[in-house]
């Protein structure tokens, strides 16, 4: 009978589903399928697996050894994607690494369906966390936090922490993201750190500071100054800056900006 491994939309559950299933399935047919998304089928037996953090640590060296650094994290970028069959799909790449004589290169036989699939949502997930980390907009609160709201599909927050934390380590900030509802938060001088299961105060994150909004201000005056009004191609300008990635965005928020970037 075929085992379904149960787990939470998280890295860590991802990877304590995939521990329990490769050490007692690594032979045989098995799935990984994320809670409050499954669909039951014939013929399978269902475990739900708790998280486990010393599990998700054992998969993660098991990988690096075994499979390579950089195989490692297309599965870590994979397990962040916005997929219910992504869990599956790195199970079966990784039972497809034992049958290769370089397990290493696994990535590279893109023929077989699970390892292409892991690889499209690794360059998915990793290509919106690009876009991320050049149009997050952050604001100044009353309070003196710098803080910035997104809907990403993919839970891209990991991916941009490091690049934040390295732009701003003396500052006071947090990234909301409301698809996901976790939030990033960083400390001035300290290492970041994930927040689930809290919910946004909205009053608390509208109040902005008058400095804020003063530069607010000259930031929409610029962005409309150096406008071209011949020279508009909203096509090519949504190629650039989709359309899924304005609202939150500063010179976006302005009813008297148009919805495009003038190029």
């Amino acid at each position: 009978m075929r085992q379904i491994y149960i787990c939470t939309d998280t890295v860590t559950g991802l990877c304590s589903a995939l521990h329990d299933a490769w050490k007692e399935n690594r032979d045989n047919d098995a799935g990984i399928e994320i809670r409050g998304k499954t669909q039951q089928q014939l013929f399978c037996e269902y475990r739900t697996v708790a998280e486990c953090e010393q599990k998700a640590l054992r998969l993660e060296r098991m990988i690096k050894r075994h499979m390579g650094y950089n195989t490692y994290w297309d599965i870590y970028h994979a397990l962040l994607a916005d997929d219910g069959e992504k869990g599956t799909a790195v199970f079966k790449t990784m039972q497809a690494s034992r049958d290769i004589r370089d397990s290493h290169k696994i990535m590279d036989h893109l023929s077989h369906p699970d390892v292409a699939k892991v690889f499209a949502l690794s360059r998915s997930v990793s290509n919106e966390a690009h876009m991320y980390e050049e149009f997050i907009r952050f604001r100044e609160l009353e309070n003196g936090i710098l803080f910035s709201e997104i809907t990403p599909k993919a839970q891209v927050l990991t991916c941009v922490a490091d690049h934040f934390a390295d732009r701003f380590p003396l500052e006071n900030w947090m990234i909301y993201d409301r698809t996901h509802q976790v939030f990033l938060v960083h400390r001035a001088r300290e290492e970041w750190g994930l927040v689930w299961g809290e919910t946004l105060d909205h009053e608390a994150a509208g109040k902005v500071s008058d400095k804020e909004r003063e530069y607010e201000r000259l930031w929409r005056g610029f962005f409309e100054s150096i406008s071209i009004k011949e020279r508009e191609n909203p096509r090519c300008q949504q190629n650039h800056l989709p359309l899924r990635y304005r609202p939150h965005m500063t010179e976006m928020t302005q009813t008297c900006i148009k919805p495009e970037i003038r190029l």
